[in-house]
């Protein structure tokens, strides 16, 4: 297949191009804005291959997105360009607004145009929209969100990955667009900016600086390997169904003070210092409108298309400990020059 990945420099984006390219033997077509979060060398593994193209351009760019449906000829849409970090809609809602609801809308409208000018049937196409748990809010100490969960978004960031989902649905319902919707859990693993919990932890703990908790820590989060969550929409694409919803989960429920514990306990034994790295965990102010715990019910994708997340949290979380400590070429540049660790998400008066 050639398959047209957005935001495919970025953590998820570039996991599934070395899946799709590397494993699959796909084409891949990246489109990509590069915002502070897209990083090229994320996607050095496939970036010499011939199955491998480049689009720098933004998804509410219709025409240049236009162009590139009719210069590429893509059988498979795979939407993953987002804004994506909850600390930073809370300061900034506007671009969420524009990238993730406005871009979502432009590139439904090119994939719809494109099988209309294409002309034939649509069944051999299809359009992933990959999103988040968030969009369903928050859970009590039970339960599980399961694919009829209601909507509940909590944050700006959410609430734009809800609307973008809406939409979706509605470009399948109302015109026939062969689309797919994935909810995955969080993230985490190799090439992951250091904004987020897992790779800020690591990255402050080999510089001996404080271990940032919000409120106290008790806020619980489903962790999803990133490339189990590549292989997921690999099978996605190969066997969903249009108009399905697939929610993606690992299986893995930990509070985020167990979190950050883990990852000083791995930092003790690898990168051991005077003191240990569990003495620099700090609690601190916790986000407005943090929900409290997130997990996914992962049986429709385990049972019916046959996926199953291969990483325990443990084995998962080693292998991203090690990988941040051998690989400061891809995260130094990265730590002093775009994102230094600062607190993001504060809320002005």
């Amino acid at each position: 297949m050639r398959v047209l990945v957005t935001g495919g420099a970025g953590f998820i984006g570039s996991a599934v191009c070395r899946h799709f390219v590397g494993d699959l033997g796909h084409d891949v077509v990246v489109l990509d804005r590069m915002t502070y979060a897209g990083n090229l060398a994320s996607l050095a593994p496939v970036a010499s291959s011939p199955k491998y193209a480049f689009e720098r351009h933004d998804i509410c760019d219709a025409a240049a997105v236009n162009a590139i449906f009719d210069r590429h000829q893509p059988d498979a849409v795979v939407h993953l360009a987002a804004e994506s970090h909850v600390d930073r809609s809370i300061s900034g809602a506007d671009i969420f607004i524009q990238t993730n609801v406005v871009g979502s809308f432009t590139l439904l409208e090119a994939a719809r145009r494109y099988l209309a000018v294409r002309g034939g049937d649509a069944a051999d196409f299809r359009f992933i929209q990959v999103s988040t748990d968030e969009v369903y809010g928050s859970l009590g100490a039970d339960g599980l969100f399961t694919e009829t969960t209601a909507y509940d978004p909590s944050s700006p960031y959410s609430a734009t990955k809800a609307a973008s989902d809406h939409l979706a649905k509605a470009w399948h319902r109302t015109y026939g667009l062969p689309v797919i919707v994935s909810n995955c859990s969080n993230n985490y693993g190799p090439y992951h900016f250091p904004e987020k919990l897992i790779p800020l932890v690591i990255l402050n703990a080999l510089e001996r600086k404080p271990l940032p908790v919000y409120g106290d820590g008790s806020n619980v989060r489903d962790w999803l390997y990133v490339e189990d969550h590549a292989r997921a929409l690999g099978v996605i694409l190969a066997k969903g169904t249009p108009g399905e919803t697939y929610n993606i989960g690992g299986r893995n429920e930990r509070a985020n003070i167990d979190v950050v514990r883990q990852i000083c306990s791995w930092m003790d034994e690898l990168r051991p210092a005077n003191t240990s790295h569990h003495e620099l965990i700090a609690m601190v102010a916790d986000r407005p409108g943090h929900d409290q715990r997130y997990a996914i019910d992962a049986s429709k994708l385990e049972t019916e298309l046959g996926w199953r997340a291969l990483e325990t949290f443990e084995t998962g979380i080693e292998k991203t400990v090690r990988w941040y400590l051998d690989r400061a070429d891809w995260w130094k540049p990265l730590r002093d020059r775009v994102y230094g660790g600062e607190r993001l998400g504060l809320v002005k008066a």
